[in-house]
């Protein structure tokens, strides 16, 4: 609907110049121009900065490591020689992933020969209870660490860290309790005693997503087992490094050993 000229703009129609009405009205324009660009701005600086997108941290090497071989060698000794030259003598026969117990004597030493001397493979430290052995065997070189339990503050502590925490667990409860603090993988322990390949079988059904390290009492038969149970990795410790040949230091022996268990563990359907 058209409105009919007021008697206001009819006078300034007649006895106002065209031109100045025209100068003025852009003035009145540029003005409401400025205000409009002024209250955007002031609009724009009272939100809060869009955080920068951040890509999801990658898992440990470690990880992808331990889930190609699916062996973990656990080498425990009496002393730091005897763990030297078992250590290189399970390498020999293929292993390509060895963790070192920290009550090993000279552990740490351990740890680093193994990191100059084989750059390529992945080594660790198990039965960490501690976040002052945590760094310990940080500083060493350790690639991941183990537990037989789950220790809290080491789990914090190397939240999108390179290196891979393996908390210990046995129960439902315990599984989400660790993942919900960010673990990557856990390690179930210890198995054989609470069940084996059936309790395996019966914690994996409703974790499916999460990788499971089967580890105690585990034999070199029964990878294959334990792999068609849920099992993501096994921990093979007297499997290896059994006591007798540990004692009479037969490190041929022993690469004999960690030859079937890789070679085993190689013929396991993925």
């Amino acid at each position: 609907m058209i409105r009919p000229i007021s008697n206001a703009t009819r006078f300034l129609l007649k006895n106002v110049p065209l031109a100045h009405i025209l100068t003025r009205l852009a003035a009145v324009t540029r003005s409401g121009n400025q205000d409009a660009r002024r209250r955007r701005s002031t609009a724009a600086s009272s939100r809060l900065p869009e955080s920068p997108r951040r890509d999801p941290p990658r898992p440990p090497k470690a990880l992808a490591a331990i889930l190609r071989s699916r062996v973990i060698a656990c080498l425990r000794a009496q002393d730091g020689e005897t763990a030297m030259q078992a250590a290189h003598a399970a390498v020999r026969g293929g292993v390509s992933v060895l963790e070192i117990v920290m009550s090993t004597p000279g552990v740490l030493e351990v740890v680093e020969d193994l990191r100059k001397s084989y750059p390529s493979l992945t080594f660790g430290v198990g039965t960490v209870l501690n976040a002052d052995d945590a760094r310990k065997a940080i500083r060493a070189g350790a690639q991941f660490l183990m537990s037989p339990g789950t220790v809290m503050e080491i789990l914090h502590d190397l939240d999108g860290s390179e290196v891979l925490y393996i908390p210990g667990v046995l129960t439902p409860t315990e599984v989400i309790s660790a993942c919900n603090a960010g673990a990557k993988v856990v390690k179930v322990y210890p198995v054989s005693a609470i069940g084996g390949e059936m309790y395996m079988s019966a914690l994996k059904k409703p974790f499916p997503l999460v990788p499971m390290v089967a580890s105690q009492g585990i034999t070199i038969g029964s990878i294959k087992s334990y792999m068609e149970a849920g099992a993501s990795a096994v921990v093979l410790s007297d499997a290896i490094f059994d006591k007798e040949l540990m004692r009479e230091r037969d490190f041929i022996g022993i690469s004999a050993l960690a030859n079937q268990a890789t070679l085993q563990a190689s013929q396991c359907g993925r």
